[in-house]
């Protein structure tokens, strides 16, 4: 300003840290309020770093010390208040560097009525963040959603006379290495089970591949009361007279049996009286084979009249 004693015409500005505020550069730093200076009493303050999406933060710290216990500060994989806390700090130690895993993180810090503190002083770093594995191919089943990012699950069905080993929902975790919750499941043929679907197939145990030695395996297909059930053997390749397919007309194997199947398609398909059908299959020898049976059922009246043509 003009004048004999020279000065400026406001006071010199000053540089503070704020309580709080929204960071979207792809680094930056945070610091306590008043640091370098201690933070003040009844403080409440949230930070949330806003990145590209596909990015998370890497924070390294250069200086902390709040009152232990007391005050606080937390760092959240998320956007949220309640999102998961992947860090809480308190006290003198200054922490080991830590990465978030999503594109937005929220930082809180908590200070009460005493002691307070220099408080702290960190920096952040955006990293690119990679994808889960992909699943596929998933073997005799379909994988149900596309998105294999942070956070994201996806599901896992098997196709029709197969049965689900493992997880059927998978979510892609949080951390440095990409990764799911649990292991790939897989799509086998079971062992026999009770089925109660009007229609479908079954396979021998280990199908496409041939099934095991010793194998014995008991599947009873129910349907709706005054149905009947029509099998047709697909694919017949079981090696008699030591491994052979069973068929009875109703639950047990008291009742009355269909026949005895082994190599080859039967000329007449089984069909029962009963809206229940037990299927046995054994084997004994060490030579393998396979077979597919499609059942359905189908009302008695109808059943009837397609077995008098």
């Amino acid at each position: 300003m003009p004048g004999t004693v020279r000065r400026w015409n406001y006071p010199p500005p000053l540089c503070i840290a704020q309580c709080g505020g929204i960071r979207e550069e792809m680094e930056g730093m945070i610091l306590s309020p008043g640091f370098p200076g201690n933070y003040p009493s009844n403080s409440d303050c949230t930070w949330r770093i806003y990145l590209p999406v596909g990015y998370g933060a890497h924070v390294q710290f250069l200086n902390f010390s709040t009152e232990a216990n007391h005050d606080f500060l937390e760092i959240r994989n998320g956007p949220l208040d309640t999102s998961a806390v992947i860090g809480r700090f308190s006290g003198q130690d200054v922490p080991s560097p830590l990465l978030t895993t999503s594109h937005e993180t929220t930082v809180y810090f908590h200070s009460d009525h005493s002691q307070n503190k220099p408080g702290f002083r960190f920096e952040y770093q955006a990293y690119e963040l990679q994808e889960c594995p992909d699943p596929e191919p998933f073997r005799y089943g379909v994988v149900v959603g596309a998105g294999y990012n942070v956070g994201q699950s996806i599901s896992f069905e098997c196709l029709p006379g197969y049965q689900l080993m493992g997880h059927s929902i998978l979510t892609c975790e949080h951390g440095t290495t990409r990764n799911w919750d649990h292991p790939f499941p897989r799509c086998e043929v079971p062992c026999g089970g009770n089925i109660t679907s009007d229609n479908g197939t079954i396979f021998s145990p280990g199908y496409p591949e041939e099934y095991p030695n010793s194998a014995d395996c008991t599947w009873l297909i129910s349907v709706a009361p005054s149905f009947g059930i029509k099998l047709n053997f697909t694919l017949l390749q079981v090696h008699g007279p030591h491994d052979f397919i069973t068929v009875w007309d109703g639950p047990q194997e008291t009742t009355r049996k269909l026949g005895v199947f082994t190599d080859g398609e039967p000329n007449d398909p089984p069909s029962s009286t009963s809206n229940q059908v037990l299927i046995r299959f054994r084997s004994n020898t060490e030579k393998g084979g396979l077979f597919r049976i499609g059942y359905q059922g189908m009302e008695m009246i109808l059943l009837y009249s397609r077995i008098s043509e």
